[in-house]
């Protein structure tokens, strides 16, 4: 082994390297989640004598995306940080962000990391307190932060991305962000439990009526219905039937077409918001529809807060917030696979 060489191998909890044990062996934090589905690695740096290792890692990341997250750091910090950053380099990832269950300010900040905004909503004993953040093109590409506000509810994410969007463009106070506006909103737009794009579009419009606001639907049928039995069916596209005809009283356009990347890209280029619908299967590796925000673009992926995590995979609000995904890997998650595939978004501009 060459000394001061990285070393990039997958970590398994059951069978951890031998080399750990003079690193004072595996933090509990790695053994007791299964983050297989987040492909565990261990990015550890050799002592300069051949002997073991001076540093290590445990990385993480969802599927289809373009950063990569340091659970805990082992043995000389800065090392094993550093690693990371050319590991990542290598990968052609643009990001890195840091858990702050054990690294200090100082440290990270030596590292090249700046801290996150704490969250909104209460991370709980599964979840870090702090985190931090490193764009790999440079601090130059940071895209504006906004805070995280994690969905309270299994059915939320529409609601909580449209509030995110209104506090991110200044329309409304970070402050007024809590469970009391999430489930208003979501009360507003709902197609029971689901948010569909036209009652999302039109319940934004409502409660912001100076915004400028489009729909993007492919489709004119009722959506997000495969689920349902019949009789449910039929009274839920009564509902969004009754949307698009508020859609039509108001004004509010509802474009019969797919919002390709690009056209995000533009949207949020003039400091616009794109609430997007996509499927968590690569993400996450199940099939479930779910709001998302478009909030940012860096070359090669745009950036977007996800309201919801998995904290049994070891997936936390540090995964979620700030995450840049490819332009092609959104593209693909936003068409929302079913009896009749479709894709859907509501474009909030700037005010």
């Amino acid at each position: 082994m060459n000394s001061g060489a990285v070393v990039v191998v997958p970590f398994d909890p059951a069978a951890p390297p031998a080399a750990l044990a003079r690193l004072g062996g595996v933090p509990g934090r790695w053994r007791d989640v299964d983050r297989s589905a987040h492909a565990p690695r261990l990015v550890a740096v050799a002592r300069e004598d051949g002997t073991g290792w001076a540093a290590a890692a445990l990385v993480t990341a969802r599927p289809e995306t373009a950063y990569l997250k340091i659970v805990d750091a082992v043995g000389d910090v800065t090392a094993a940080a550093g690693a990371v950053v050319g590991h990542a380099r290598r990968r052609g990832l643009v990001q890195i962000k840091w858990e702050g269950w054990t690294v200090d300010p100082e440290a990270a900040l030596a590292a090249g990391f700046a801290p996150l905004r704490a969250p909104l909503t209460a991370t709980g004993p599964d979840a870090p307190p702090t985190g931090y953040v490193r764009w790999l093109p440079g601090p130059e590409a940071a895209v504006p932060e906004p805070a995280y506000y994690g969905q309270t509810t299994h059915f939320t994410c529409g609601a909580v991305t449209a509030l995110v969007a209104r506090a991110h463009a200044g329309a409304v106070p970070w402050a007024s962000l809590d469970r009391t506006a999430e489930l208003t909103l979501w009360r507003e737009a709902t197609n029971f439990p689901a948010c569909e794009p036209v009652g999302l579009g039109v319940a934004v419009r409502r409660a912001w009526p100076s915004a400028p606001v489009t729909v993007h639907l492919d489709t004119d049928r009722p959506v997000l219905l495969d689920h349902c039995t019949q009789e449910e069916r039929d009274w839920r596209a009564v509902l969004q039937h009754a949307s698009r005809e508020e859609a039509g009283r108001t004004g509010l356009p509802v474009e019969p077409s797919h919002l390709p990347v690009t056209a995000i890209r533009d949207a949020v280029a003039r400091r616009g918001h794109v609430l997007l619908l996509v499927s968590l299967a690569a993400m996450q590796g199940f099939d479930v529809p779910h709001w998302v925000l478009c909030h940012g673009a860096v070359p090669g992926a745009l950036v977007i807060e996800d309201p919801w995590s998995q904290t049994a995979s070891g997936d936390t609000w540090v995964d979620a917030h700030l995450l840049p995904v490819p332009d092609p890997s959104l593209d693909a998650m936003s068409l929302i696979p079913g009896e009749a595939p479709f894709r859907g978004a509501v474009v909030v501009g700037a005010p």
